[in-house]
């Protein structure tokens, strides 16, 4: 039984105004880093109980990598052996294209609903959520097959909100519009099994150590 974890990145500037954050490239504010390094501190005390071959993967957006780079940090410091953080690009956050940085009020009402009520809706100059199911899918199924393959092994996988939902709806087996229903703090922590009876849903949205805002 392989588990995946999933953890969404610590808070940043745009987070914090409760912006609408995809492929803007921003770093963690104070309290990001001491979001990620609370739950650096969870995951390591879980560590001693881990397989071999433990793997650390993040998107390549800089709030994920240096939520990754942290999480690294406390898990090489209680024994865990993890190897290089792998980037990859399939962990990226939705492309909010022009509505990138806007808070939702700012997004036109129209425009909001019909997003809301259609998971091929692309914002302007951006990308659908079906268009990121589809992309992070091949990456969860990869995952699953190295399950069914190998001995059991925990994958860790520093992401942003909208690829953790997708995560859950692969799992469940429902089209992506479910990740309107669902409420996914910064820097929490989701997790998947991964086996021969397919994957399945642990736990959804475990609060770090530290709060913070839920944007």
């Amino acid at each position: 039984m392989h588990e995946l974890i999933l953890v969404r990145h610590g808070q940043s500037e745009l987070n914090a105004k409760g912006a609408l954050v995809g492929r803007s490239d921003l770093g963690l504010t104070e309290l990001g880093l001491e979001q990620a390094r609370a739950v650096g501190s969870r995951l390591a005390t879980e560590a001693a109980t881990w397989p071999a071959g433990t793997r650390l993967l993040t998107s390549p957006l800089g709030r994920a990598r240096a939520t990754a780079e942290v999480i690294a940090r406390e898990l090489e410091s209680a024994g865990a052996s993890i190897g290089e953080v792998e980037v990859d690009d399939r962990l990226i956050e939705l492309d909010y294209g022009m509505y990138d940085g806007l808070l939702p009020s700012e997004v036109d009402a129209e425009a909001w609903a019909a997003w809301r009520a259609d998971a091929t809706f692309r914002p302007p100059e951006g990308e659908s959520l079906a268009e990121l199911q589809q992309r992070c899918t091949g990456l969860f199924e990869e995952l699953q097959a190295a399950a069914l393959e190998g001995e059991g092994r925990v994958v860790v996988a520093v992401s942003h909100v909208s690829p953790i939902k997708a995560a859950v709806a692969w799992a469940l087996g429902t089209g992506p519009e479910i990740s309107w229903s669902l409420h996914l703090p910064v820097a929490a922590v989701t997790r998947l099994a991964l086996g021969r009876r397919g994957p399945a849903v642990v736990s959804f949205g475990e609060r770090p150590l530290l709060g913070g805002s839920s944007a």
